[in-house]
């Protein structure tokens, strides 16, 4: 299995564990939005494009408002068993997948009380910081001041060019996490006092 793999089949338990209405991370989503944004995704291509683009949206919320209303247990069996034979998400599952399920799969763990990071996993975390490497800049693109990102093990990533960065440290997940807008992460900041203060709010913004 691959890490796509896992984080799915993790995400699928955790949904039968904690219910359809428990809150997530994604603002203003339980855990039932949440699932039925991951089949629409996958599952209804006609739909799909409406995540990004908001002349579509519309479309995309009746589409997966739909989804919602189904069973639970049928919602997170669309989940599990991932995209059907003829999406081109299943040839390239690994490559689309692994940050969308692992973002997803902690936006339900770390909004429960008592979150704590997963013990780490050498594959997972190589994979999420090849994801990384990948996305940084672009995520980044707009910081007012150099970013560095590095982990406690001394890899690092300009994720923007700068004077006198700041620089994040983390674990690849807790990077990644941060990356994507999430507060809920155990990273460090250092750097110039008020560019650290600026990238805080600009990511508290998000």
């Amino acid at each position: 299995m691959g890490v796509a793999r896992d984080e799915r089949a993790q995400l699928s338990s955790l949904f039968t564990e904690v219910g359809p209405d428990v809150p997530t991370l994604c603002a203003g989503w339980t855990s039932r939005d949440l699932a039925a944004h991951l089949v629409v995704r996958e599952r209804r291509l006609d739909a799909a494009p409406g995540i990004l683009i908001k002349a579509l949206a519309g479309y995309t919320e009746r589409v997966q408002r739909s989804y919602t209303a189904r069973p639970w247990s049928e919602l997170v069996e669309l989940v599990r068993t991932g995209p059907p034979a003829l999406s081109p998400f299943r040839l390239v599952d690994e490559q689309v997948n692994t940050t969308e399920y692992f973002i997803h799969h902690e936006d339900v763990r770390r909004a429960a009380p008592d979150w704590e990071p997963r013990p780490a996993d050498p594959r997972r975390d190589n994979a999420l910081w090849v994801a990384l490497g990948r996305t940084a800049k672009f995520y980044y693109r707009r910081s007012p001041v150099g970013i560095v990102l590095r982990t406690p093990d001394g890899r690092a990533i300009t994720a923007r060019p700068g004077p006198d960065p700041v620089t994040i440290t983390g674990e690849p997940g807790e990077l990644l996490l941060d990356a994507f807008g999430r507060a809920k992460t155990r990273i460090d900041h250092t750097g110039p006092q008020d560019a650290v203060a600026t990238v805080r709010s600009v990511r508290r913004g998000l």
